[in-house]
């Protein structure tokens, strides 16, 4: 299986990135693309990435996600603390490496 580009929201923990370890990741600010809102951010993001990993459990019913070249991965966590996060571990890599372009999958689902 090919590595997946993953780019994690900037509301996200940078350390984020070491849960995914058979992914690229970055965050939203090493990208160069912090301060931008959904629809900008889910624009620039197309083309470049395979997957965006957010806590914005409302982005799916905010934006109009249909026909992305990249598939999102919603965490719902206490709090977007590594540590409230952490211990979906095994859901949030199983949702990066099988999420699909244009496709949403909740953590947990």
């Amino acid at each position: 299986m090919k590595t997946r580009r993953v780019i994690i929201d900037e509301c996200l923990p940078q350390r984020l990135k070491r849960l995914i370890p058979r992914a690229e990741a970055q965050t939203v600010p090493e990208a160069g693309l912090a301060g931008r809102k959904n629809g900008k951010l889910l624009a620039a993001i197309s083309g470049h990435f395979d997957v965006f990993v957010t806590i914005d459990a409302n982005l799916e019913y905010q934006q109009n996600l249909s026909g992305l070249s990249f598939g999102i991965v919603v965490i719902h966590a206490m709090s977007n603390r590594l540590e409230d996060i952490e211990p979906m571990r095994m859901e949030l890599v199983e949702a990066v490496e099988l999420v699909a372009a244009g496709e949403v999958r909740h953590v947990p689902g």
